[in-house]
């Protein structure tokens, strides 16, 4: 990229982090010092504001770069992460928002520890909390780190280190500064510039094919060298059974893993009532749903405008198919329509990454405050958060875990900055469906459900999960791996979710049926009608 094209970009940098810095500033002088106030915005947002920043908080760096770039690379088979992102929500309104609101107050472990011994399962939840959010942090790295180094115009690894650190720090001031309220308000206003900026873009993509869409995929499909395999589905996922494996694999974990991620149920806690938290989930699938349809023409139209080769030439991966499809929309590079057009797609690009990385660190950091740090530091068996010094105790060690989970979050980035970021985001999602979404529906809607029962699925699906990615394509084995050099593949999918969310459930059921701790009906029909009535709910 030439001078002309970085400077307005890096002015609307400039220009957004200034403001959200402004909003972090404005909050962090008007919220109490509660733990009410840091995790959940003291829970006095509307449905269709929390509709919005759930939608801002999903729409991640690997909705908007990856799935963008793996349809313009793949065709068809790029639009199994749509399907998957899309559908997962039907999973999250019919059966965690309205009872997870209800039984809950900041976390996860709040839904499990009510019918469970606490401290074992605070400690498991909130391990697999951290891990699932550090994963998808790292996504969002890799994206920021690819997105600034075709800016700069630079691929060195030197530019993305430094954008992946910057990243870094500003989600730990966002999260230490604003607490939930902040980082809402960030989501709301990068929601709005995210849905604009794609809905433009769409409109100059149809209007350079004349309003006519098969014309668009016909020309994505010569282009490709593909031609109509592009269309079809197979080019990724077809070509035998390893692959065909790995497609279902992909579709599993993406409609499940949902469900089990912690920034994303900590969204329900900032709503007064679980009809607030249904409502938002409706607002967000209409808003999600209509990005999602918007993306699927985005990617076909880098494959027909842009092209595949010029794609892999400037990031091996996809991941900045909408930036130069973007840029060749508005005139093409040293045009001024291609300079602006270009700048104002990156710089909603950096705001999405720079919103979600606030949104993850808060619920990642809310896991390690609330339930790891309560439950270590507790000697009895009582309520964690129990008086106000108790309540600014676990507020500052949030704000210190923002700060470690940041310095990970970096290293893992800088490590993994060659890799698609919806392939890294699939992995999140595996994850989040093993370890997290298992205890989450036992807790639920199982009566014999044991804390034993409990820590064996989160850790068994935990462990499953990461050793088989470890284990896969994704680490090392191939070029494209994380670690190319050397080979230790002994597992041939890339994503794990096939076989450890059933392992995960299996673990639960396992460890529930070998206990001899007496199931507490009791605190099951309590939990019962608080989650379907909201009775007692916070």
């Amino acid at each position: 990229m030439t001078g002309d094209h970085q400077t307005p970009a890096l002015l609307l940098f400039g220009g957004f982090v200034a403001a959200t810095l402004g909003i972090t500033t404005w909050v962090s002088r008007r919220r109490r010092a509660s733990a009410e106030e840091f995790y959940a915005g003291g829970r006095l947002f509307s449905p269709m504001e929390n509709g919005f920043a759930i939608a801002g908080d999903y729409l991640s760096a690997a909705s908007f770069l990856g799935v963008t770039g793996l349809i313009a690379l793949y065709g068809y088979d790029g639009l199994l992460y749509v399907v998957g992102f899309l559908v997962a929500w039907l999973v999250v309104l019919f059966l965690v928002a309205e009872l997870v609101r209800n039984c809950g107050r900041f976390t996860l472990a709040d839904v499990v520890a009510a019918r469970m011994r606490e401290r074992p399962v605070r400690i498991a939840a909130g391990t697999s909390s951290v891990v699932v959010s550090v994963l998808y942090l790292v996504a969002q790295m890799v994206g920021a780190g690819s997105l600034v180094a075709l800016l700069l115009g630079r691929t060195s690894g030197a530019a993305q280190a430094w954008t992946v650190v910057g990243v870094g720090a500003l989600m730990v001031i966002y999260v230490s500064l604003g607490g939930m309220r902040a980082t809402t308000w960030i989501q709301i206003v990068k929601a709005v510039l995210l849905l604009g900026g794609t809905v433009a873009l769409t409109v100059l993509l149809l209007l350079r094919f004349h309003g006519d869409v098969d014309r668009l995929l016909v020309a994505a499909a010569q282009r490709s060298g593909h031609g109509k395999a592009f269309l079809a589905p197979g080019l990724k996922y077809g070509g035998n059974w390893t692959a065909r494996l790995d497609f279902i694999s992909l579709g599993l974990a993406l409609v499940l893993g949902t469900a089990g991620l912690p920034h994303i149920l900590s969204r329900f806690y900032t709503v007064p009532t679980a009809r607030a938290a249904r409502r938002s989930a409706a607002w967000s699938i209409g808003l999600i749903g209509g990005f999602y349809l918007l993306t699927i023409v985005l990617g076909f139209g880098a494959a027909a405008v842009v092209g595949p080769t010029a794609l892999r030439g400037s990031n091996a991966a996809g991941n900045t198919a909408v930036p130069l499809l973007a840029l060749d929309l508005g005139g093409g590079a040293g045009s001024t329509g291609g300079t602006v057009l270009f700048a104002v797609v990156a710089a909603i690009a950096f705001a999405t990454i720079l919103a979600v990385v606030a949104g993850v660190t808060l619920a990642s950091s809310a896991s390690v405050a609330h339930d790891l740090y309560a439950s270590l530091r507790r000697s009895g068996g009582g309520k964690s958060g129990g008086g106000s010094v108790g309540a600014r105790g676990e507020v500052a060690v949030a704000r210190c875990a923002a700060v470690g989970i940041g310095v990970l979050a970096i290293v893992l980035g800088l490590l993994a900055r060659d890799l698609n970021v919806a392939c890294l985001a699939g992995l999140a999602f595996a994850v989040a469906a093993s370890a997290n979404l298992p205890v989450l529906m036992y807790s639920l809607f199982w009566s014999g459900f044991t804390t034993r029962g409990a820590v064996w699925a989160v850790y068994g699906g935990l462990v499953l999960a990461l050793g088989l990615m470890l284990l896969s394509p994704v680490v090392s084995g191939c070029r494209g791996s994380l670690f190319p050099g050397v080979d230790f593949q002994y597992f041939p999918l890339q994503n794990p979710g096939i076989v450890s969310i059933p392992l995960g459930f299996l673990a639960g059921w396992l460890g529930t049926v070998t206990s001899d701790e007496v199931p507490d009906e009791a605190k099951y029909a309590e939990t019962e009608v608080r989650s379907l009535t909201g009775s007692g709910a916070a």
